[in-house]
């Protein structure tokens, strides 16, 4: 998909909020509600193109989660007729630039430099092409995360807070969502993080401070490789591998 609509994401995984706030010092967000931004809808970049950016220094970080696809969605529709709207499932990297994220936190106005265009992987599939591991709409796959060809997670992706009828309902309360809409699930992530490791290096980075004081892994470097995979417990690839490469704008 060279472009969308519009494309929101949510930060929807428990176990991914909470490292970050431990590790951050960061208090709690006292809401009952889902959390979303709206991000940079214009491009998606290709599976296998390179990832281009302009400074290692800006902390650059993978983030594999899930997304839909909707058909057009009314305004004031509720989860789970919203539901009905999913028309395709698909598999995202959600680039960031975390050393920017927190100057640009602090405006109150949202991301933009800190979220660059996401990665898409080859394949959206209609829900049905998953059988039971689409189940109360959350995508129940393994996220298979390799960083220079060594495993870095394999998060499953059904511990969701809110599924995706609950973001789409939420996106939709103040407006009607137009046919292509991308919703996204935010970074994958499970309690067992220990086992299954991460889908971000700032969760990763997380842990590490948490359990070791400080923080080691380091954030990506220009010729660094990514390959981001959902599979399930059979093999199967339904969204095809995300492999890209970052290199110097």
């Amino acid at each position: 998909m060279p472009r969308s609509w519009q494309w929101l994401d949510g930060s929807v995984y428990g176990t991914h909020a909470e490292l970050m706030q431990i590790a951050f010092g960061l208090d709690p967000v006292d809401t009952d509600r889902p959390l979303m931004y709206q991000g940079m809808s214009d491009r998606f970049i290709g599976p296998t193109e390179d990832v281009r950016l302009p400074s290692e220094a800006d902390g650059i970080d993978f983030e594999g989660e899930f997304g839909v696809i909707v058909d057009r969605v009314p305004m004031g529709t509720g989860p789970s007729d919203a539901l009905d709207h999913i028309k395709l499932l698909v598999q995202i990297n959600d680039w960031s630039l975390r050393a920017i994220a927190p100057v640009e936190m602090k405006t109150g106005f949202g991301w933009v430099q800190a979220k660059p265009a996401c990665s898409m992987a080859p394949f959206a599939i209609t829900p049905d092409e998953l059988g039971d591991d689409w189940r109360d709409g959350r995508v129940c796959l393994d996220l298979h995360i390799d960083w220079n060809g060594r495993p870095f997670g394999r998060a499953n992706g059904e511990p969701m807070l809110f599924g995706f009828g609950e973001l789409i309902a939420h996106a939709a309360r103040s407006r009607d969502l137009v046919a292509a809409t991308v919703i996204g699930s935010g970074t994958v992530s499970n309690a067992n993080y220990t086992e299954v490791g991460s889908s971000c290096i700032s969760e990763r980075r997380a842990i590490e401070m948490i359990s070791e004081g400080g923080a080691k892994t380091g954030f990506m470097s220009f010729g660094d490789s990514l390959h981001m995979e959902a599979r399930t417990v059979r093999g199967r690839s339904p969204f095809g591998a995300i492999v890209q490469k970052v290199i110097a704008a």
